[in-house]
């Protein structure tokens, strides 16, 4: 299968035009999010914090980059003096094992480079295992692990 056409759903996916998001993309934008960290609120206990973000705030401050049409991917990005912090990455479930979540990956680390960023920072939480082990296959090394109740993070860099 192609990444241009899409699953049984009959969806066509732009899985390499990543772009600002508008205003507009908003509900798409919680509604991805949402499906995408859902199943992690029993394993956790409690809502990951992507969930509850305000997406307005974020899209009104020019955090928010989405891809497909219908949206089925998203990233918050958020540039720091001397780091990208990837705030959040949500794929739809619909769209899993696709690539997109690596192209959304590359897309962060060029936005990085961009702006001059010499690294992209990220977190997770402990019990997010999959993350756990997908992250370093990409490059990413655990920096550190506070325990900030309720959530028990997992932090990491890669250097660009």
């Amino acid at each position: 299968m192609d990444d241009t056409t899409d699953d049984t759903m009959g969806n066509t996916i732009d899985d390499d035009r990543i772009r600002p998001a508008t205003p507009a993309d908003a509900p798409a934008v919680r509604s991805v999010t949402d499906a995408a960290y859902h199943h992690y609120v029993e394993r956790i206990g409690v809502r990951p914090a992507p969930m509850d973000a305000d997406h307005a705030a974020d899209i009104a401050a020019g955090r928010v980059f989405v891809t497909g049409d219908p949206v089925e991917g998203v990233l918050v990005l958020v540039p720091r003096a001397d780091h990208l912090l990837l705030e959040s990455i949500a794929v739809h479930p619909r769209s899993h094992g696709r690539g997109l979540g690596r192209r959304l990956l590359a897309f962060t680390e060029q936005y990085a480079r961009k702006r001059g960023l010499p690294e992209v920072r990220l977190y997770t939480h402990a019990l997010m295992w999959e993350n756990r082990q997908l992250y370093p296959r990409y490059g990413y090394e655990v920096t550190e692990r506070p325990q900030d109740d309720p959530y028990d993070r997992i932090h990491y860099r890669k250097r660009l």
